[in-house]
């Protein structure tokens, strides 16, 4: 753009010099001078529609930059919630842990190593309560056979699930 009004003022003095003196090259100047300003024109437009699609691009950036940073808070927020979380499974699992080995210690060793083997068969449930004549490790009622069979053992024996094969556990409300 410079360079082309650098060129229409050359000419415009050239023009007003009076150094030009045939007609033809005086026609032909002023065609010269007439279409560089439409080309300096054109060019001032385009250099203002570039300026506009800058400026556009520019408080785009700026829009997605804060909405990249709320974002980013949030993410940052969730994240600390997790990691409290976590610690906070943690700090349960080491107490429930620790209170499972002191229970475990009074629990005859064959009879935890059964519960043990029946937990890793049975997705983590080894044993289930016998609640009104219903297994509730697998949601079904016993036959009558089972809970007569049931009732008349000795309270201190293991009784176990025919369907689901997990150990009862006998309580108030069993329905025995």
């Amino acid at each position: 753009m410079d360079q082309v009004r650098r060129r229409a003022a050359r000419d415009q003095q050239r023009l007003d010099s009076g150094a030009v003196t045939s007609p033809k090259d005086l026609e032909n100047l002023q065609r010269e001078i007439t279409s560089l300003a439409k080309r300096q024109g054109d060019l001032e437009d385009v250099v203002l529609e570039v300026m506009e699609r800058r400026e556009s691009a520019q408080e785009r950036v700026a829009e997605l930059t804060e909405r990249v940073g709320a974002v980013q808070g949030k993410a940052d927020d969730a994240t600390a919630r997790r990691d409290a979380a976590f610690e906070e499974i943690d700090g349960e699992t080491a107490t429930v842990t620790k209170e499972r080995e002191v229970v475990a210690a009074a629990v005859p060793a064959e009879l935890l190593r059964l519960y043990d083997k029946l937990r890793a068969q049975q997705g983590g449930i080894g044993a289930a309560k016998l609640y009104q004549r219903t297994c509730q490790g697998c949601r079904q009622e016993l036959p009558i056979t089972e809970l007569n069979e049931i009732r008349g053992a000795a309270p201190d024996t293991v009784a176990r699930c025919e369907n689901c094969r997990r150990i009862l556990v006998r309580t108030a409300d069993s329905g025995l």
